[in-house]
């Protein structure tokens, strides 16, 4: 049982990745797991990676009935991306389990420099806004979406950074429709995920709804501060730097 300033702490964390998201959009949530871990001071990564991914299941829940209602989201793909994933996200979940937790944040340290050196390149566009998932392109479509589920499980997070350049790569969809489109497979891929962990008890409830709380308060502010600012190619600047600092400080404590 945690302290109640360390649910507060929870609540802040939930706001800055919510925030964080919805100014720069995919890839904020990847600050969910060392949050949880260095601010709130959970002590098991284990059960940071599995409470921050029921926190992203919500988070990106809530995100999917907004592009839903914009008419942003093609089902069938999302369905058949996230039929595969969810698969590749138990078995991905269940090596993470196994792995031991320091070693655990060292490997999400390095995936966080990956993240943020994609964040500096420019997305691919695409051209294809009719496009349909069907018997010609669905094993592309099933192997990105089993191959991101693996990594979305390992470490718990989202994985909106892959998703979207996955669908684009596996269908030629407009990017609008990928990210509207990716969060049908993050719901999934985190539900599965914080399934998966709880069923170990490293899923703490309370920390969770602490966290989803604030991120749906800082999503509303960081989405309306996003739609003001137009530099927002020195915003991802500006994110993957801050990536790298906190990958660089998770390598330091990991080694030390």
């Amino acid at each position: 049982m945690l302290e109640p300033v360390q649910y507060l702490l929870g609540a802040g964390s939930g706001a800055l990745v919510g925030f964080t998201l919805g100014l720069v959009g995919g890839g904020g949530s990847i600050l969910a797991v060392p949050l949880i871990v260095y601010l709130v001071g959970v002590n098991s990564p284990h059960a940071a990676i599995g409470t921050s991914a029921l926190a992203v299941a919500a988070n990106a829940a809530a995100g999917l009935i907004g592009h839903a209602r914009a008419g942003t989201v093609k089902w069938r793909c999302g369905g058949m991306y996230a039929a595969a994933g969810v698969v590749g996200a138990f078995l991905g979940s269940t090596l993470g389990k196994a792995v031991d937790g320091q070693r655990l944040l060292l490997l999400f340290a390095l995936l966080m420099i990956a993240v943020g050196a994609m964040m500096l390149r420019k997305r691919p566009d695409a051209d294809r806004p009719d496009v349909q998932c069907n018997r010609t392109n669905a094993p592309r479509v099933l192997g990105f979406g089993l191959g991101t589920g693996v990594f979305s499980g390992f470490f718990g997070i989202g994985g909106g950074f892959l998703i979207v350049p996955g669908l684009v790569a596996s269908t030629g969809m407009p990017m609008i429709n990928a990210v509207g489109t990716s969060l049908v497979a993050v719901t999934a891929f985190g539900l599965t995920t914080a399934f998966n962990y709880a069923l170990s008890g490293y899923v703490d409830w309370l920390l969770a709804a602490a966290f989803i709380a604030g991120g749906v308060a800082g999503v509303t502010g960081g989405t309306a501060l996003a739609g003001r600012l137009a530099a927002k190619g020195a915003l991802n600047r500006v994110f993957a730097l801050l990536i790298f600092a906190v990958a660089a400080y998770m390598i330091w404590r990991s080694l030390g």
